[in-house]
């Protein structure tokens, strides 16, 4: 498998104090990594460099995708959509589109058609004209992940997508992502405080702590010493 991002000697962080420092690291094209850690540890930070949401401080990120072609797929933590606009679900997924509209076009047929799939892929169309403020935390992070799939991205980076949900709607989550990543080759970047669900799912993780992050392969995630420090660090 080629590359599809590869970190060099990357900082970064924010008001000019590095939270995470010289990372060196690739993911590959297909790979399903986790981004694992205690606690205000900088995971959502590096998510957030990968995405290029934040600057670098230094090192720099190659790409093996166009970004503007295939813009990377997001799914936030939560989605603060105010109810005061009561938009439907299936308005919801059809943002993920604007970013494929050339100036002053139109949502069209093809844009709802997009999302309408997606909406189909993550099992929820029948809330297509549901308000997104009516539904479940657990629908509601299915549907951001149908947003981010709108966009037809080579990747996708989530931040905790199951923070806030029971353990039945984790689940759902998590076997909806294997399958994207199994079927479609969908490459996937979580971050999670819950190795129990998804250590049997992803290929790898990143340990961040203390300003570093530590890449590790599929076996490691099993061993007991990665067990142990989420019990030593409150985490599960």
């Amino acid at each position: 498998m080629s590359a599809l991002v590869a970190l060099h000697d990357v900082s970064l962080g924010y008001d000019g104090l590095a939270v995470v420092q010289h990372v060196s690291l690739s993911i590959a094209r297909g790979e399903f990594l986790a981004l694992l850690g205690p606690n205000g540890s900088g995971k959502t930070t590096l998510l957030r460099g990968i995405l290029g949401l934040i600057p670098l401080f230094s090192g720099r990120i190659e790409y093996g995708f166009d970004r503007v072609a295939f813009p990377p797929g997001y799914v936030p933590q939560r989605e603060t959509l105010d109810p005061i606009f009561p938009l439907s679900a299936l308005e919801v997924v059809l943002m993920g589109t604007y970013a494929k509209l050339r100036p002053l076009s139109r949502v069209g047929r093809q844009q709802r058609g997009l999302a309408a799939h997606c909406l189909e892929q993550v099992g929820l169309s029948h809330c297509a004209q549901r308000p997104f403020w009516a539904l479940s935390g657990g629908q509601k992070q299915r549907i951001l992940m149908a947003r981010a799939l709108a966009a037809e991205p080579q990747i996708m980076l989530l931040d905790e997508p199951t923070a806030g949900v029971d353990h039945d709607a984790e689940a759902v989550i998590t076997t909806l992502l294997a399958r994207l990543n199994r079927e479609r080759g969908l490459t996937i970047i979580l971050v999670s405080h819950h190795l129990g669900q998804i250590e049997s799912v992803v290929q790898s993780a990143v340990w961040v702590e203390d300003g570093r992050a530590e890449k590790l392969q599929a076996d490691a995630l099993r061993a007991p010493e990665l067990a142990s420090r989420f019990r030593a660090r409150g985490t599960n």
